[in-house]
């Protein structure tokens, strides 16, 4: 039997010897009645010798329809989007479950983001977020609608991609290496799930890092979501990730929808509900106080109700720093601010900074109902989040750079955050004291008094006092 290039051969030679149309090949590949391969499927380009492209084969335009199918359902079966099929915009829920304001302004967002992808494909969109806030359904919703209009898709979690790649060396491979890696790379949209929780070995990391290159390079429709921080990711994929003329980054706000969408309140890190009759109506301004310390305790109270109202009312990045000595009122003031946010609507998340890092410690336990990353990014993102005690802590290394990675992102990204310390900020670990210092990110409420204890006491002294000087007798 000739192949299909003898074939081809043969055909070409008849057209050039007699001008006549050559006969149908009823075995070929493309359709019996064209007119340019007349069957055959293939057809030689007219050009001249030493063109690369002389005397090789090409496939007809005849068949560029049933092509194009053939490519769209290979890409389907390597995408597995059957199992996906459930994944699309009407049963997204933009408004999520019982989220704040906020988190439900956030949402809708990427999914309008994600919906207007859909529509036009083009450029980068990255969805990062923690677990189960729904940035895969949005990803399996834009492959779901482009496939339907016909437009191929490549969807692969990323260590589904580097399996698929490897598979690719085996002996019986039904392609070769190359060949796979091509077709990812150059696919018209691919959209890459869980980008960062592939075990990075060295050849993990180059060969995304070529994928990605290659398709930042030529502009290739890409998405992508991760959990991980884009700081967390390899160097070279993150200076791609911050162009921001062809790359759309949204961060997803919204907590795990696998456990109720449930908010910081619920959280057991939570300890807000302990302080539940620490509000502004309860907070007393003691009699035995100098009239110097009543003007200060009043301002501040005066900023923290500002504060509650607005929490970027201060300040650009809505952090408000109380520091002062024992007793002096600063926790108080700390709880009835998120106590008030939480009556407006807002969830708040309160925690000990030692007890946060314990529960942090915890999470690599075997038996932790929650991983690392998921406790880590339960505070991380919190809406509102109040941190008590800062600098009671034991001070190790991890300790001070876990603390430096939560301050930072919350820093950076400009979420509302309460510190309370006795410390003086030159006594702070130097990363986060000079952030504290930046006026345009951060208001100071300086506790400057004496102890509530010590005051009643000097108070309750005097009165006694009053009270024998009365009966006529001596205060010894």
């Amino acid at each position: 039997m000739k192949s299909a290039g003898e074939i081809g051969e043969a055909l070409s030679r008849k057209v050039q010897h007699d001008g006549a149309a050559a006969p149908a090949v009823e075995s070929g590949l493309g359709r019996p009645d064209c007119p340019y391969c007349h069957g055959l499927g293939y057809v030689r380009r007219d050009v001249p010798v030493g063109h690369p492209d002389f005397g090789k084969l090409f496939p007809c335009s005849c068949r560029e329809e049933a092509l194009r199918q053939q490519r769209l359902a290979a890409l389907r079966e390597m995408s597995h989007l059957q199992n996906l099929e459930r994944f699309t915009f009407e049963t997204f829920q933009p408004e999520g479950q019982g989220l704040s304001p906020d988190r439900r302004r956030n949402l809708r967002l990427a999914y309008e983001a994600a919906r207007e992808f859909a529509r036009h494909p083009e450029g980068w969109l990255v969805l990062r977020g923690g677990y189960g806030c729904g940035k895969t359904h949005l990803a399996a919703a834009i492959a779901n609608e482009c496939v339907a209009r016909g437009y191929p898709v490549l969807f692969l979690t990323a260590p589904d991609l580097l399996d698929h790649l490897r598979a690719a060396f085996a002996p019986n491979a039904a392609q070769s290496y190359d060949e796979r890696f091509e077709e990812v790379r150059s696919a018209p949209l691919l959209i890459l799930d869980d980008l960062g929780v592939e075990h990075a070995t060295p050849w993990a990391m180059e060969k995304l890092f070529q994928l990605l290159n290659y398709r930042y390079m030529t502009r290739l429709p890409t998405v992508i979501t991760t959990n991980r921080e884009v700081e967390d990711l390899d160097p070279r994929l993150r200076s791609r990730l911050g162009d921001t003329e062809l790359v759309k980054l949204i961060t997803i706000l919204a907590p795990d929808y696998r456990q109720g969408g449930v908010e910081a309140e619920h959280s057991d890190l939570n300890t807000l509900p302990l302080y539940a009759e620490m509000t502004f109506e309860t907070f007393e301004i003691v009699g035995g106080l100098s009239r110097e310390e009543k003007r200060r305790l009043q301002q501040a109270m005066e900023t923290a109700l500002t504060y509650a109202d607005d929490p970027h009312a201060l300040n650009e990045s809505g952090w408000l720093l109380i520091r002062g000595d024992y007793g002096t009122g600063k926790t108080h003031l700390a709880a009835a601010i998120a106590n008030e946010r939480v009556r407006q609507g807002q969830p708040a998340l309160f925690v000990v900074v030692p007890d946060l890092l314990d529960h942090l410690r915890a999470a690599f336990a075997p038996h932790s109902t929650q991983s690392y990353d998921q406790r880590f990014d339960e505070v991380r993102h919190a809406p509102f989040l109040v941190l008590d005690d800062l600098g009671t802590e034991s001070a190790t290394p991890w300790a001070q750079e876990k603390l430096y990675q939560l301050f930072n992102y919350r820093y950076v990204a400009k979420l509302p955050t309460v510190v309370t310390t006795s410390r003086r900020l030159d006594e702070l670990d130097a990363k986060l004291s000079i952030r504290f210092r930046d006026p345009r990110r951060c208001t100071i409420v300086a506790l400057e008094l004496r102890p509530y204890v010590e005051v009643e006491r000097t108070a309750t002294r005097s009165s006694s006092s009053r009270r024998r000087n009365r009966r006529g007798t001596t205060p010894f």
